[in-house]
């Protein structure tokens, strides 16, 4: 139902200010800043998840210092979809700021919920579902508008911002499929009303640019899966994206046609289908599903069992069954084993390990894209086309994408009239200027990533010493120096991941020999007086750690870490009596 609202009025300030914190020249972690005087609402917070020289590292997010200093202007967010790197980063920011009240489809919503509840911040704003076509006000200046579109997962919008300077299209996540599994259907009447209009700016998704054609249908897949479940003479283990309902949905429903049972592992799929179930997105027997322990009542070409870790993740539940380290589920030989999923890129390895691991014990696995068994939630060039045409912007944004992708969109663009001067290529951070008459990029704000492990936050010097202890190890030193800048004894050392052919016996000599020649050359450097002296500590370990990296640097090829133990004798009585009097003159 749609709801009325009036225009926003034509205020003081001249240009709206776009300000993307995240999803450009990358895949993942989509996040964007829409400002207009004193007021700033936000479209979607995602995340990205860590690559493989991210150590200890669960997720990565966008730098967020740019919202943390204008929280008091945040007047709410509007959320595209319930993907995770749309939403995924909305409980560690709601941690560090207020969203006064976050408006968004039921199932991402939904989803958002269990997030918000687990880490403790439900209570921190307020969820707002929201229906097809209708409008939402936040603050002043900003009416939003939720048009229908088409993507992998459900329940998916494309958002009509109703600015004072005009309408500012942003299309989210999207492809144009004309045979939608659930039967919604891509609003284009509505954007080709505001394209009839005028749209002030298109601000759209680049992922596939580079892929001629129009996206296949997601319904598509359904006979080559249909073929696959038929052909299977044992269990079907059957992997893909958790949030792929619109997949999800065929399997069961080929399933109840074929006379199969359904086991669900992983927690992220069993959470998306529980609520998927409960919102109406998913419609199926309830005795179709089966818990794990009851598969052995069932025949094997009776069973699919649907799993998480289509991506190669670690601890994901196929990776664990693919070890032999998950307890319920282990491969045996008849299992045919179906990855509806392609590689996202960086994945591609540990996907292909995890294929290789299932057959070597016995399963079949269908994996490829020559199988027909995934296809795209993004739109191709055709797509993207057909956007540009029924929108008719007058400017242009291309995002969500690597560099190569949003030059491949404004070629797009441009390719329908759009002139070069109407769009800007830009990148996370910077500030894009938008006026009735023009776009310009107008400045930046503080971008970047920002890591969190189980801890929390980690800070990025954190994870630079992680890197270094996984690349090229640690080597600790522990010395004894006494009052008359002497070794006290021979200094130990112990190495740790440190690959060398240089002889331990020979390093320990040196690592000795440098000390001692720092200290001999030094020590008046450090310490004054008489006796038992006053002595810089401090500056003589930075010393001996600036020397004895070089040592290693030079002895062993390379830049371990180093940890310098610098044991040195108490503080004598007289000198504690000193320093304290000294605090209270002071």
């Amino acid at each position: 139902m749609t709801q009325t609202a009036s225009k926003p009025k034509v205020s003081s300030p001249s240009a709206l200010k776009i300000i993307p914190l995240g999803g450009l020249h990358e895949i993942g972690k989509n996040t964007c800043v829409f400002e207009y005087g004193d007021e700033i609402i936000l479209l979607d917070a995602g995340l990205a998840f860590p690559s493989d020289e991210m150590h200890g590292v669960n997720v990565v997010l966008p730098d967020m210092t740019y919202l943390r200093q204008n929280q008091a202007r945040i007047k709410g967010m509007v959320v595209t979809h319930g993907h995770e790197d749309h939403i995924g980063g909305i409980p560690y920011h709601l941690k560090q700021f207020r969203i006064p009240v976050i408006y968004g489809p039921r199932l991402a919503l939904a989803l958002l919920q269990g997030k918000l509840e687990e880490a403790g911040v439900a209570s921190s704003t307020e969820l707002r579902s929201v229906e097809p076509r209708q409008i939402v006000r936040l603050g002043t200046h900003f009416f939003v508008e939720f048009i229908r579109n088409t993507h992998s997962i459900a329940d998916s919008f494309t958002l009509a911002l109703h600015t004072p300077l005009g309408v500012v299209i942003h299309t989210g996540d999207f492809k144009i499929d004309h045979t939608p599994v659930d039967g919604e259907y891509f609003d284009l009447h509505r954007l080709a009303e505001h394209g009839q209009k005028g749209v002030l700016c298109l601000i759209s998704d680049s992922t596939n640019s580079e892929v001629p054609g129009f996206t296949p249908s997601e319904r598509s897949v359904y006979p080559n899966l249909e073929r696959i479940f038929a052909q299977a003479s044992g269990r079907i283990l059957l992997t893909t994206f958790a949030s792929s309902v619109h997949r999800l949905n065929m399997v069961l429903e080929i399933a109840q046609q074929q006379g199969r049972f359904v086991s669900v592992v992983g927690r992220s799929m069993l959470n998306v289908i529980a609520h998927a179930r409960a919102l109406g997105y998913i419609r199926c027997r309830d005795d179709l599903f089966q818990p794990l322990q009851a598969l052995r009542q069932i025949p094997d070409d009776k069973i699919i069992i649907l799993t998480t870790g289509s991506q190669g993740e670690p601890m994901a539940a196929l990776s664990r069954i693919a070890k032999g380290e998950h307890r319920q589920v282990k491969i045996r030989p008849g299992d045919t084993v179906v990855f509806s999923a392609n590689p996202i890129p960086g994945n591609t390895i540990a996907v292909v390990n995890i294929i290789d691991e299932l057959m070597m014990q016995g399963a079949k696995v269908v994996y490829g894209r020559e199988q027909g068994i995934h296809v795209s939630g993004h739109g191709c060039q055709e797509d993207q086309k057909l956007m540009l045409a029924l929108t008719r912007p007058k400017f242009f944004l291309p995002v969500h994408g690597e560099h190569r992708m949003l030059v491949k969109h404004a070629a797009t663009a441009q390719s329908l009239g759009i002139p070069a001067a109407n769009m800007v290529i830009i990148d996370n951070g910077d500030v894009v200027e938008l006026t009735a008459e023009s776009i310009r990029i107008a400045g930046k704000v503080p971008s970047g990533i920002e890591l969190v492990d189980s801890s929390g936050i980690l800070h990025a010097e954190v994870l630079k010493e992680r890197q270094q202890l996984a690349q090229e190890g640690v080597v600790t030193v522990a010395a004894a120096v006494g009052w008359n800048g002497e070794l006290l004894a021979a200094p130990e050392i112990h190495l740790r991941g440190v690959v060398s052919s240089f002889d331990p016996l020979k390093l320990q000599q040196r690592i000795r020999e440098v000390l001692q020649t720092c200290l001999q050359n030094q020590w008046g450097d450090f310490s004054r007086g008489q006796g038992k002296q006053e002595v810089d500590w401090d500056g003589l370990q930075q010393l001996l750690e600036q020397e004895l990296r070089r040592l290693l640097r030079r002895e062993l090829q390379s830049t371990p870490m180093l940890i310098l133990l610098l044991q040195v004798p108490p503080q004598p009585v007289a000198s504690l009596r000193r320093s304290a009097a000294a605090a209270v003159a002071g």
